[in-house]
């Protein structure tokens, strides 16, 4: 894998962590992941997690997009 795909995961994780716990953190990281990041990014970001063991929150955050 990619050094950027690494990347990608890192952020989406990164931005799940820095939520406080609460039943809709999930559409509370696909929001910040559309507002912020470039399509290109969002692409990325979904081949780059094919096939990776995700947190559940993160797997049901990237559904969404």
């Amino acid at each position: 894998m990619s050094d950027t795909a690494e990347k990608l995961i890192r952020m989406a994780d990164q931005i799940l962590r820095n939520l406080p716990p609460s039943e809709k953190r999930a559409d509370q990281v696909a929001d910040h992941i559309r507002r912020f990041w470039t399509a290109k990014m969002r692409a990325d970001l979904a081949i780059a997690v094919q096939g990776k063991e995700l947190d559940p929150v993160l797997a049901a955050a990237l559904k969404q997009l």
